[in-house]
């Protein structure tokens, strides 16, 4: 359920802003992005989780912050990241 070290390494820097960012909300949210990806396939096989299922909601409302938070302060970078990570439409 939990993502590798590696593939969270090119999570960061598939989407950091810089050498060593590891805070911007694009880093953030596309790690989110990705143990929501995880939990979702979880959930496929073992749909009674319910204890896992409050994690997942807990990782969707803190992406959908990180998202309206990165939309007040520059849409292009929003946008972008949306885009990006295949996040809406």
């Amino acid at each position: 359920m939990t993502i590798s070290a590696e593939r969270k390494a090119e999570v960061i820097a598939d989407n950091a802003q810089a050498p060593g960012d590891t805070g911007s909300p694009e880093v953030q949210v596309a790690i989110l992005t990705e143990r929501i990806r995880n939990l979702t396939e979880h959930f496929k096989t073992n749909h009674k989780d319910n204890h896992s299922r409050r994690g997942l909601l807990k990782m969707v409302n803190k992406r959908r912050s990180l998202l309206a938070y990165l939309k007040s302060k520059d849409v292009g970078r929003y946008n972008a990241l949306i885009q990006k990570l295949g996040l809406r439409k």
